[in-house]
């Protein structure tokens, strides 16, 4: 090498060196993007609830609106489903309130049931170490009363940020089912001429991922929690209806929430029935776990994108670590719609392609050539 020349690197690392510093500045305003909705988390959360509510309701609107003016089936619908979410929860309210003398001496013998089950083979514990551990408990409750009341008020807090959020997503539905799609249209509009096709594209396909994971996973949820209930209430464990509206809710997190919640269907059967109804609890973690895993989703979420389990997994527990529940709970539909529009904007980049390609062979040669397009140097694939 004479002096003077710049050093030669090679074509691996320069290319690796174009896509490293091209995957910082995608990763940095990836970053941005996450600090910027952390920041603004609840507008974010009900922009989310809104969509959710305009998936399940929009279908029933558009039904209601056959034979009335769109804004008055509108507001039928969405107060048909506020009456109906309050009578779910008045229903669990009066069970749990007519159970409740009954579930706490319930619960006061099952303690004791379970001390004395510690005491005895194979576990033999010290009675006065159970003892110690009562005392410790409420000898901690007596010196943090100031942090829990603290912690209560906070709470408090929390709670009405919550109401706030619920009220914004109901105030945002109700524009996105009477008239989401000129919201769309006039959003397509704003953008460049050149982009507005693959936008259009794009958003189509993001909308209907979603809205069948949405469709789908309630269907998923509400199996589930008449599955858990219906055993409940066959092994006469207490509190089966509220138990199920958790296992209801927990459903909405892939592979880890209904687990989460028959685990404490697991200890109200242990504090309430014994060890023998609780590991019959257990074991319906298995086996509904088996039929969610293996029977709902692959036929009932068919008509949304079907991830693979790992993906799933780390798409789950990637969401709680960034933002909690909330995280764990839109990290799969987030990545299913990020994944049907990444394939749909490649189909339609590739048929776009293929006919501009057949337009030029029909025009150089007056007729299309066999095969052009498909797969490598114009052979058909298979």
């Amino acid at each position: 090498m004479q002096p003077g020349t710049p050093p030669q690197v090679i074509p691996f690392l320069r290319t690796a060196a174009a896509y490293a510093w091209r995957l910082l500045v995608v990763g940095g305003l990836v970053y941005s993007l996450f600090a910027l909705l952390g920041r603004f988390h609840e507008i974010g959360v009900a922009v989310f609830l809104g969509l959710v509510i305009t998936a399940l309701l929009r279908p029933v609107a558009d039904l209601v609106a056959k034979g009335l003016p769109r804004p008055l089936a509108v507001t039928l619908t969405l107060l048909g489903s506020i009456a109906l979410v309050l009578g779910v929860l008045a229903l669990i309210g009066e069970a749990v309130e007519g159970e409740r003398t009954t579930l706490v001496r319930e619960f006061r013998d099952g303690i004791d049931r379970i001390e004395d089950w510690l005491e005895r083979p194979p576990f033999r514990l010290n009675p006065e170490a159970l003892s110690d551990v009562q005392g410790r408990i409420g000898q901690f409750l007596s010196s943090h009363r100031a942090a829990l009341v603290s912690e209560a008020v906070s709470g408090a807090h929390r709670l009405v940020a919550v109401l706030t959020t619920l009220a914004l997503a109901l105030f945002c539905s109700v524009f996105f089912i009477h008239s989401g799609d000129r919201q769309w249209v006039w959003l397509r509009e704003q953008l460049p001429a050149s982009v507005r096709e693959r936008m259009n594209i794009g958003g189509r396909a993001a909308w209907r991922t979603f809205t069948g994971y949405t469709h789908g996973i309630v269907l998923v949820a509400a199996v589930n929690a008449i599955l858990v209930g219906l055993a409940l209430w066959l092994l006469g464990v207490p509190l089966a209806v509220p138990l199920a509206l958790l296992e209801f809710v927990a459903a909405f997190v892939p592979l880890i929430g209904s687990p989460i919640a028959l685990a404490v269907a697991a200890i109200v059967a242990l504090a309430s029935q014994g060890p023998w109804i609780a590991a019959i609890v257990v074991g319906l973690i298995v086996i509904i776990g088996q039929i969610e895993g293996h029977l709902l989703h692959p036929i009932v979420m068919s008509w949304a994108v079907r991830l693979h389990p790992l993906v799933v997994a780390i798409s789950v527990i990637a969401g709680a670590i960034a933002a909690g529940v909330v995280g764990a709970v839109v990290a799969v539909p987030l990545v299913s719609v990020i994944w049907s529009v990444r394939v749909a904007l490649r189909d339609w980049g590739r048929a776009k392609a293929e006919a501009e390609g057949q337009g030029e062979d029909e025009g150089e040669g007056g007729e299309a050539i066999p095969g052009a397009g498909k797969g490598e140097g114009g052979a058909v694939e298979g």
